[in-house]
């Protein structure tokens, strides 16, 4: 097998992130150790993720995954963004990406004016009053009662893995978190056990996992790693790897030897796989070499200068348009189709519209079909967040 068509390779990749009908589950924590976690920079991006690729998703799930059960948890890691992934999967990207972003975190904290002797004595001092329980930085300064901004000292304690962010008290569309000492929440992870060569082999190998066939710009885009390190780790894989093209784009394509049996008897859906999937989900953002699901043309209404992803609706794993979600007047979702399509697919665009406006503002909702957008690159700061303002 030296080629794949292009269809074949999105709709393979389909399967694996659990976007198509047949290999949906409800069960969470399988979703994200297959998918090498969850975006979660947006407070409802990893539930609208998670309803994209369950059966019967409730958003009370992924909390008492979080904050009860905890076979999940929240750190900082790959490309310096917040990720949920599976516990077992966190030692893994700690040590793999820590480099990146603890020296930032430091920089930062001295920039807002906290000193390395603050930071240690009230690192100390919080560690204490957490204990085994869960508290907001307002809580934390309270019950300090310092003056000193405890916000980045508390954002350097998750980065050096002293504490862990929790859910929101506030619901699953605030970015309000909770704070536990990583020690207390996990007793039995050493965050510390794996040397970094180590971790990013077995990283590289997981994001094989969930996204390939993949070139080595993706791997370093998604990984955050440098190039000449992920060339070097692509070498000392080879017997576990095998390249392959895909019909009508450039470069070479790796995969894993277990996935070739699956990609080459993966058989094409002719339905047609319709998903509408949330801003920077990891599906849309797990590539640096993105021709495979989008036209250049259409490339400036789904990414901003920064590469951060709105909100898509895809067709059989390629982008055919965005998405919005309003409540302002009446809860509504808005779409905007790329290239007109046939009355049946309209109509199951707007079948999946009316679901996720359902599960968003848990009511039926209105559905919207915009017929212009301002480009991604013409908007200001955040613009992705809501791609379809003034529609």
């Amino acid at each position: 097998m030296s080629e794949v068509s292009i269809e074949k390779a999105n709709q393979f990749v389909l399967h694996k992130q659990h976007l198509t009908e047949d290999s949906k589950t409800d069960d969470i924590v399988k979703i994200v150790n297959d998918i090498s976690g969850l975006h979660a920079t947006g407070s409802t991006t990893p539930y609208l993720s998670l309803f994209a690729r369950t059966k019967n998703f409730t958003k009370n799930v992924l909390e008492e995954e979080i904050n009860i059960r905890r076979r999940l948890g929240k750190i900082r890691c790959m490309r310096k963004t917040l990720h949920i992934l599976t516990k077992e999967m966190i030692p893994v990207a700690y040590a793999a990406t820590k480099k990146m972003f603890i020296l930032v975190s430091e920089r930062y904290m001295h920039y807002l004016g906290v000193s390395s002797e603050e930071y240690k004595e009230i690192s100390k001092q919080i560690l204490d009053i957490l204990n085994n329980r869960a508290m907001t930085t307002t809580e934390i300064k309270n019950a300090l009662k310092t003056k000193v901004n405890t916000s980045p000292i508390v954002n350097l304690m998750c980065d050096q893995g002293l504490l862990i962010r929790g859910v929101s008290r506030k619901g699953w569309k605030s970015n309000l978190h909770t704070y536990f000492s990583f020690n207390r929440y996990f007793p039995d992870l050493d965050l510390h056990k794996l040397k970094e060569k180590e971790a990013v082999k077995l990283l590289v190998k997981q994001y094989l996992s969930s996204f390939g066939p993949v070139t080595e710009n993706d791997i370093s885009w998604w990984t955050g790693l440098g190039k000449t390190m992920i060339k070097q780790l692509l070498k000392e894989l080879e017997k576990q790897t095998l390249i392959i093209n895909i019909s009508n784009l450039k470069g070479n394509f790796i995969l894993l030897k277990t996935d070739k049996r699956n990609l080459k008897y993966f058989n094409l859906s002719r339905k047609g796989i319709v998903n509408f999937l949330p801003v920077q989900d990891p599906y849309i953002m797990g590539y640096k070499e993105r021709e495979r699901y989008i036209d250049p043309g259409d490339y400036d209404n789904v990414f901003d200068r920064s590469g951060n992803a709105a909100a898509t609706i895809l067709l059989d794993g390629r982008v055919i348009g965005v998405w919005d979600f309003t409540e302002k007047a009446e809860s509504t979702v808005k779409i905007y189709l790329f290239k007109k399509v046939g009355k049946a697919l309209l109509k199951r665009i707007y079948s999946e519209a009316s679901r996720i406006g359902k599960f968003i503002a848990d009511k039926e909702v209105h559905i919207k079909e915009c017929k212009h957008m301002i480009s991604l690159r013409e908007r200001t700061l955040g613009g992705f967040m809501s791609p379809l303002k003034g529609c």
